[in-house]
């Protein structure tokens, strides 16, 4: 069953697990979300639920943002968020998605937006490194340097490194565990870090990684050798000899 909701980063902290070890996990306060619009194939070409998140005031959305509230009832949100998920005939405008539909165990991907560096250098930027400060090198000690000839090819390619905007653009980690969901709180702890600063809007959703669980057939080869001398013991001691 894939699921999505929207939440909030809190910040991070540390869980002890039953061993006593130590995770890094970032808190989430995920939800309550509204399905605020929802798309289906005869009628938009593809299925999908948009949901709302974080309650405002109406004096602050603008008409077609409250009428277009106004169709899931008495949802009055800030962010809105598109989900393409296969279950969506399970949902309906106005129904509320709350924290309880990941539980532990389960693998998501969080999307946020990065902190913002400001405008940056290449040293900063791409971790170029600098001149040497020794006699003849100028006041171009953290310059970008040489950008190429003149003649040939008379511009710059591509995907050179230089200065620029640094951070505040769409970031997505993949694959986090989910360690613990609390449903009182509405909060949802992930292990390791996430995009954006605290208090920053994120978007969970079931990792698109097929996670394989180790088990008795993970180590088996598909060599055909191999698998000859699984059949015969026999043959396998022999060369082994």
């Amino acid at each position: 069953m894939e699921k999505a909701i929207i939440g909030k980063k809190v910040g991070m902290t540390q869980i002890f697990d039953e061993a006593g070890k130590v995770i890094p996990v970032t808190v989430i306060e995920a939800g309550p979300c509204t399905v605020v619009q929802k798309k289906t194939e005869e009628k938009d070409g593809y299925n999908a639920v948009q949901l709302g998140y974080g309650d405002v005031a109406e004096k602050k959305l603008t008409k077609p943002e409250l009428g277009h509230l106004k169709k899931a009832g008495e949802a009055r949100k800030s962010t809105l968020k598109e989900f393409k998920l296969a279950n969506c005939d399970a949902l309906n405008v106005g129904d509320e998605v709350k924290v309880d539909v990941f539980a532990e165990g389960d693998r998501v991907d969080v999307t946020g937006i990065s902190k913002g560096h400001g405008y940056q250098g290449v040293i900063k930027r791409h971790g170029a490194a600098r001149l040497k400060e020794s006699h003849g090198t100028g006041p171009v000690h953290r310059h970008a340097g040489s950008m190429g000839s003149s003649t040939d090819p008379s511009r710059i390619f591509k995907g050179k490194i230089g200065a620029g905007q640094m951070g505040n653009e769409q970031v997505t980690v993949l694959n986090l565990d989910v360690i613990k969901v609390d449903t009182e709180l509405g909060i949802i702890a992930v292990r390791g870090a996430i995009p954006g600063p605290k208090g920053g809007i994120v978007y969970l959703r079931n990792s698109v990684i097929n996670v394989k669980e180790k088990g008795a057939a993970a180590g088996i080869s598909n060599n055909p050798q191999k698998a000859s001398a699984r059949v015969n013991p026999q043959k396998a001691s022999a060369r082994n000899k």
